[in-house]
């Protein structure tokens, strides 16, 4: 059974539709969503029955009603605490998931039957989470509670999830009273010297479980003897580690599983068939426990880690396993995680030459960070076997530039069969993709085709003519000047929005206008500008920051020339992307105040008089020249509510598309993002999106629930001029454009 937090796919609000409810139930794979309030109160669950009875019994079907009018109010439940045993039991009737409520009737956790894992505090610990990372201290401190302290420190800034300790109350352990047996074999001796010299009191190690507390890292231990898991348990400790040595003390075993507390057992030492036995008689007591793949050899002999045994090990027990590592390095543990580890331990110290065997095969602070590093971008990169391979956002963007196309080799008059002699493949990959050449041969042309033009998937399927259409607000398409005449030719568009490449940057105006336009207009600033210069208003670096403002600059000056030609706009928009990216992570939470304050303090330096700055929603991932990055500025509604309650001069563009993936990434719900900000938004781009970087997916076939958005629009946001903001939308002169306008066209 696997108790977890994370519940958010699998609810939904009693005021969403049906549709929205089988979408759910078909991503979650759960085949049930349960309905709560806006306030998370647990009203029912709809079910795939429940969804066929409301359909055979309805007379007048409509999937836009709401999920109360078809939920089942008469759902199972218990409260959050309920004993394992007593859930369980609601499992053997045939029920899979059972949602867990607090003493208010909010709905805070589910348990599935199907699914092992369990909960450390906050932190899941499954086949579905991120690895959980312990950094085995043991007794590495060598009886210093100032070392022990200091070792915690180290963990932390590695950004493990767990220190650990062992305790042993030396009278109750060893024979003697672990005094030293001059006639014991060598090995023993050394061992007993080591904990003589090397223990903390029970005192100084409760100081130091409470020191990890206050540094906010989880104090785990390994209780070596019943008397120091009676001390640990008086202390409150939350989950506990058997040793190798104690995998087949059945007694230590049997005391730890009726603490009710999970545990994680080390294999190291134990043949196949003791660890079966082992298993079966914890499962017999209804433990929650992980088997930690080890070799207790100190250090284990790259030949001897058998690192494949990880897989053998779920197979034949089926619980959830990691491995506990005694090998010098990390590649086997950063290794172990493609195998399926869903727990990590590798020992820490200051210094591997200090005395002791566990010293030799732990790992340096720097070591340490190293390893969590690699196994955490290990695990973003493992991704899953249950999905088929889709292109990925990066690799249509180099598909675009290094990949081939199908290409006229001639003018081709619309209306004539083309043929396999007026086609050839040559890059770049901007137009249909070489494999469809057999379905573009023998087609009727829609249109004439210059010679080295692209061919389109619409030559193909079809063309998509662009016309007259019809919205309650201000709408228009983004434009190059080189394809502005060709791209509102036969369109009522209210307005373009000039997308600046820094090669526009230095072009004649008079080049491409000689008189008023009657339509309006806004500007799109270039995040890339020459000498991959990113635009970047809170940089750390002056000279760079100065470099940016200069630039901005001189895209508002040009936009005030274009507004020239464009008279009847009035403080036309330019859209701006703020800065603070970064390759390496997000800002600190605790930075990103200065880094909002560098923003408005960049802004104010600049001559802003008849322009209006806004700046874009963005996403947690954006693409950059040179690759993806992380971003948390002007990602969060409140974030950007309290900024331009500051800056009211600074307005908002809001980019549905980025904002969509934020709300992915974070859980947080679109509507309630957009009514935020709508305030401040003076500009809107209307775009899908998918997952949380999935920006090139096609309008209406992404996440956003499009006629809950414009329904919201038109309350929050009634005259806010928009454009659909659809990649590669300018293809085929502007195909993708009109598409998307024909689509959202249905909403108005």
């Amino acid at each position: 059974m696997l108790l977890t937090k994370n519940i958010q796919k699998h609810i939904c609000f009693t005021e969403s539709n049906v549709i929205d409810v089988l979408k759910k139930i078909n991503e979650n794979k759960s085949r049930i969503i349960f309905v709560v309030t806006e306030h998370g109160h647990l009203e029912g669950s709809i079910s795939d029955g429940d969804v066929r009875r409301w359909l055979t019994e309805g007379k007048n079907l409509d999937l836009n009603a709401l999920a109360k009018t078809v939920m089942n109010r008469n759902v199972k439940k218990f409260l959050v605490g309920t004993e394992r045993s007593v859930i369980e039991k609601i499992f053997h009737t045939g029920v899979d998931c059972i949602p867990l409520i607090d003493d208010n009737g909010h709905l805070v956790q589910l348990a599935f039957q199907a699914r092992s894992g369990f909960f450390l505090g906050n932190r899941e610990i499954s086949d579905n989470s991120p690895s959980f990372i312990i950094a085995e201290i043991g007794n590495n401190h060598q009886g210093s509670i100032e070392l022990a302290k200091e070792l915690v420190d180290h963990a932390v800034d590695a950004n493990v999830d767990c220190v650990k300790f062992q305790m042993r109350n030396m009278k109750k352990l060893y024979k003697d009273s672990g005094k030293n047996d001059v006639s014991a074999d060598l090995g023993a001796q050394y061992t007993l010297d080591l904990l003589s010299k090397f223990q903390l009191s029970t005192e100084e190690l409760i100081e130091v479980f409470d020191y990890a507390k206050s540094k906010g890292v989880l104090p785990l231990c390994t209780p070596w003897d019943l008397e120091s898991l009676k001390v640990l348990e008086e202390y409150g400790m939350s989950a506990y580690k058997v040793a190798s040595a104690d995998f087949t003390n059945f007694e230590l075993l049997e005391a730890i599983s009726n603490t009710g507390k999970p545990f994680f057992c080390s294999t190291g030492m134990s043949s196949e068939s003791e660890i079966q036995e082992s298993v079966a008689f914890l499962n017999g007591l209804g433990a929650n426990y992980v088997l930690l793949h080890c070799n207790s050899t100190y250090p284990t002999p790259f030949k001897d880690v058998n690192l494949k045994y990880l897989t053998r090990l779920k197979e034949i027990t089926g619980q959830l396993v990691g491995y506990s590592g005694h090998e010098r390095g990390i590649c086997i543990p950063v290794a172990s995680i493609a195998l399926g580890a869903t727990v990590i331990e590798k020992h820490l110290t200051v210094d591997t030459s200090l005395e002791g065997t566990d010293h030799k095969v732990s790992l340096l602070p720097n070591e340490l960070k190293d390893m969590v590093v690699q196994v955490r971008q290990v695990e973003e990169g493992l991704g899953s076997d249950k999905k088929p391979r889709e292109v990925t956002q990066g690799e249509l963007m180099n598909r675009e530039n290094l990949a081939k196309s199908l290409v006229a080799i001639k003018d081709i008059q619309c209306g004539e069969i083309i043929t396999r002699d007026l086609v050839e493949v040559k890059s770049p990959g901007q137009g249909l993709q070489p494999n469809r050449l057999n379905d573009l041969v023998g087609k009727k042309a829609e249109r004439d085709i210059a010679k080295g033009s692209f061919f389109y998937m619409s030559d193909i399927v079809g063309q998509i003519n662009k016309r007259n259409y019809k919205f309650n607000r201000p709408f228009g398409v983004p434009v190059r000047y080189h394809d502005f005449r060709k791209i509102i030719k036969d369109t009522n568009l209210d307005f373009v929005e000039f997308h600046l490449s820094y090669n526009d940057m230095k072009v004649d105006l008079s080049e491409y206008f000689n008189c008023e336009e009657s339509m309006g207009f806004a500007v799109h600033s270039p995040e890339l500008f020459a000498n991959d210069h990113i635009l970047d208003l809170c940089s750390d670096d002056p000279e760079y920051l100065n470099q940016s403002k200069a630039l901005l600059q001189d895209v508002i000056n040009i936009t005030k020339q274009l507004n020239t030609y464009f008279p009847k706009t009035n403080d036309p928009v330019i859209v701006v992307n703020a800065g603070g990216w970064d390759s390496k992570g997000f800002i600190d939470e605790g930075l990103k105040a200065a880094k909002y304050q560098l923003i408005a303090d960049a802004l104010n330096d600049l001559d802003l008089k008849g322009v209006t700055i806004a700046i874009q929603t963005m996403p947690p991932f954006p693409w950059h020249f040179g690759g993806q990055s992380y971003h948390n500025l002007f990602v969060c509604a409140d974030e950007i509510v309290s900024f331009c309650k500051k800056n009211p001069q600074i307005k908002i563009c809001l980019d549905i598309s980025h904002s969509m993936m934020s709300c992915n990434y974070y859980g947080w719900d679109l509507l309630e993002f957009v009514a935020k900000v709508a305030p401040y938004n003076v500009h809107l781009h209307i775009v899908d999106a998918k997952g949380v970087d999935g920006e090139g997916v096609a309008i209406g076939k992404g996440d956003v629930d499009f006629p809950a958005l414009m329904k919201l629009l038109d309350e929050v946001n009634p005259k806010t001029q928009f454009i659909p903001e659809v990649w590669q939308g300018h293809k085929n002169g502007g195909e993708g454009f009109w598409s998307a306008l024909e689509f959202l066209e249905k909403f108005n």
